[in-house]
């Protein structure tokens, strides 16, 4: 499957999980607001310096992402899109510190469906298996992952992808592997003013309009190809 239509599957596929079985309404008479304006906007990114991750652990994160997400003539690579930059600050939030989840213990080992069932919280996990992660790779090769080759890099994702690469006894490889794949997906694909999304480079990609209020002056465009420009929150907070 090309990268295209793998990144807009995920994204369909997380839409019509999360959408509720209520019947839509139509506005009439105007719309409820004035357009352009954000009523609780999220606040941007601080420009500068890092909130959470040591700057090894950054450029890690962000060799990773490149390895993840490739440049190519669709649009930018993780690494240069800011999924870096995205993980840093989430990681210094709330989700970071899973201020939403159970944390109370116990911690048993789930089934696949449940997921993992962990004491450490998301930002707690990245310190720890970041670590690990270079202490495996100077074990094997006597360097950092961020500066081994490519390929090699490729090589140790894939390993740790199908839980057979060693991170010590403290690090599940698979579970870790699917934290930093789920966030470099988020970073890629979320709204730019959360850090990641440099330029909306994947939203170019896959055809996403972006936070647009309503489409009611494309209705008489059906069947055309309409050339959206993706608008961020960014450019409803100016």
């Amino acid at each position: 499957m090309k990268r295209r239509e793998f990144l807009t599957s995920v994204v369909a596929l997380g839409v019509a999980s999360s959408l509720p079985g209520a019947q839509a309404e139509v506005v009439n008479g105007g719309q409820p607001w004035q357009a352009g304006k954000v009523n609780t906007p999220p606040s941007p990114p601080r420009k500068g310096g890092l909130q959470y991750l040591t700057q090894h652990e950054f450029d890690t994160v962000g060799a990773i992402a490149e390895r993840f997400i490739p440049a190519d003539e669709q649009s930018l690579s993780g690494k240069e899109a800011g999924c870096a930059v995205f993980i840093d600050r989430q990681l210094a939030g709330d989700y970071g510190h899973a201020v939403t989840v159970y944390r109370l213990g116990r911690f048993v080992k789930g089934t696949p469906e449940q997921g993992p069932q962990l004491a450490q919280t998301p930002a707690e996990q990245y310190r720890q298996g970041l670590a690990a992660l270079d202490k495996a790779t100077q074990k094997q090769s006597g360097k950092n992952f961020v500066d081994l080759p490519g390929e090699q890099q490729d090589h140790i994702l894939q390993a740790m992808e199908a839980g057979q690469y060693d991170l010590g006894q403290d690090v599940d490889s698979k579970v870790f592997f699917e934290l930093l794949l789920q966030n470099v997906r988020e970073g890629f694909l979320s709204d730019p003013i959360y850090g990641g999304n440099k330029d909306m480079t994947s939203w170019k990609m896959i055809g996403f309009p972006g936070a647009r209020y309503d489409f009611r002056d494309l209705l008489s465009k059906k069947g055309q190809k309409l050339n959206i420009i993706p608008t961020s929150l960014i450019d409803n907070t100016l």
